[in-house]
């Protein structure tokens, strides 16, 4: 794959990722994703100059250029993952023929949802209902598009690894009455394992704690002066990092193939 390909691919992924920080960043706030951008803090109207994808942010040195407050990091951390995202779908799922170019789409637009997903939940501590809904189609979409036809019938074992991965996670927020995990967590999973399958999922889910608990427990090193009872970790963003780690890297800690077959051998 050529170099110019991966970098158009990259230049598109924050441009789209400067409106991914406006839609996570106005909703349900009252505000539109329509209208000019402006500063937070002044509400000084944003010129084309103070919009450009990551450079303005450093040429800003991430400040406002009039009343100099302070940008947040998530501008430029939302803009570059995109961009990166982008890159590794156009890696993984190259746009070939008419059919591998739908299948690219619907990864873009699924990675789009992700990046929103992560960064609401990371903000505001939940996953909010339309964006996770929208996932949970586009995951049913994928599920039925692909192979040598455009549209074919899911496997059963494919149909129900989603709901089948996600039922532990309904359980935990139906005990728990939502203390320990929210709903949107569940549902989340319910995309996910429609689109990486049991096998895919299970690691995907090992990778999500593992990977949550280390962080949590230096985080709450980090912070143990300022750390509350009750403080709310979101568990979002830890579920697509373990996706992604199993989708583009095919990282497999598990193998539930072989788990299986144990299991029956032991019947």
């Amino acid at each position: 794959m050529d170099t110019l390909s991966l970098v158009l691919s990259f230049v598109f992924g924050t441009i789209i990722g400067s409106f991914l920080n406006v839609v996570s960043l106005r909703f349900n706030t009252g505000t539109g994703i329509g209208g000019r951008s402006r500063c937070m803090s002044c509400g000084m109207t944003l010129t084309w100059k103070e919009l450009v994808p990551l450079f303005s942010f450093l040429a800003q040195k991430g400040s406002c250029k009039k009343c100099r407050s302070k940008i947040s990091w998530q501008y430029p951390l939302v803009e570059f993952m995109a961009g990166i995202l982008f890159v590794l779908v156009f890696i993984t799922f190259p746009p070939l023929t008419l059919l591998s170019g739908v299948t690219t789409l619907i990864y873009m637009f699924m990675s789009c949802l992700m990046v929103v997903i992560a960064a609401y939940d990371i903000k505001h501590k939940i996953i909010p209902d339309q964006f996770v809904y929208t996932f949970i189609f586009v995951s049913l979409v994928g599920l039925c598009v692909g192979g040598s036809s455009w549209l074919h019938v899911p496997s059963i074992s494919a149909f129900i690894a989603g709901p089948l991965l996600a039922l532990p996670f309904a359980l935990i927020w139906v005990l728990s009455r939502g203390r320990w995990m929210g709903l949107g967590d569940a549902k989340l999973v319910l995309g996910i394992g429609w689109f990486l399958g049991i096998a895919g999922g299970v690691n995907a889910l090992v990778l999500s704690f593992w990977i949550a608990a280390v962080i949590s427990v230096i985080w709450l090193f980090a912070t143990y002066k300022r750390w509350q009872t009750g403080t709310e970790i979101p568990f979002g963003p830890y579920l697509i990092l373990g996706f992604y780690l199993v989708l583009i890297f095919h990282v497999q800690v598990i193998d539930v193939a072989m788990i299986r077959e144990l299991l029956l051998s032991m019947i």
